[in-house]
């Protein structure tokens, strides 16, 4: 496929892949930034891993104020982006981080748009196409 816009997530990873695949000028974004989770309470309890991270996903699924952005903000900075390449109305190549990119999912399918399931989570550096789906 042709790209005709890049549009990348501004963290060093993300760059990275961008430039290795999009050859014109490409734009940075804050707003495509993985979601910062942060603890959801301190303690001096080592907690295995995985419990201390499911604790954090619930704080930041549920809009716990240990969180910096909620869900709802997440999702805003999603549809804003993806409003941008709607008005382009180009061939996009978004480059973005596993987190948001599964509620950039969710999103595109909502406004019609079909595409792959990345089950759990997409893998890193894998292309996922999503095309506008054709009404009869």
């Amino acid at each position: 496929m042709e790209w005709k816009k890049c549009i990348s997530s501004d963290l060093y990873r993300a760059k990275v892949t961008a430039k290795r695949a999009f050859d014109g000028d490409i734009v940075f974004m804050e707003d495509l930034r993985e979601v910062k989770l942060s603890p959801f309470f301190y303690s001096s309890l080592k907690l295995p891993l995985f419990i201390h991270l499911l604790f954090i996903r619930l704080a930041w699924y549920f809009n716990h104020k240990s969180q910096n952005q909620t869900k709802t903000e997440v999702i805003q900075k999603i549809n804003k982006v993806i409003d941008q390449v709607m008005i382009c109305n180009e061939d996009t190549l978004v480059v973005g981080h596993g987190g948001i990119m599964m509620f950039m999912r969710k999103e595109l399918l909502r406004r019609g748009f079909s595409g792959p399931n990345f089950g759990s989570r997409p893998e890193n550096g894998k292309l996922y196409i999503f095309e506008r789906s054709q009404r009869k």
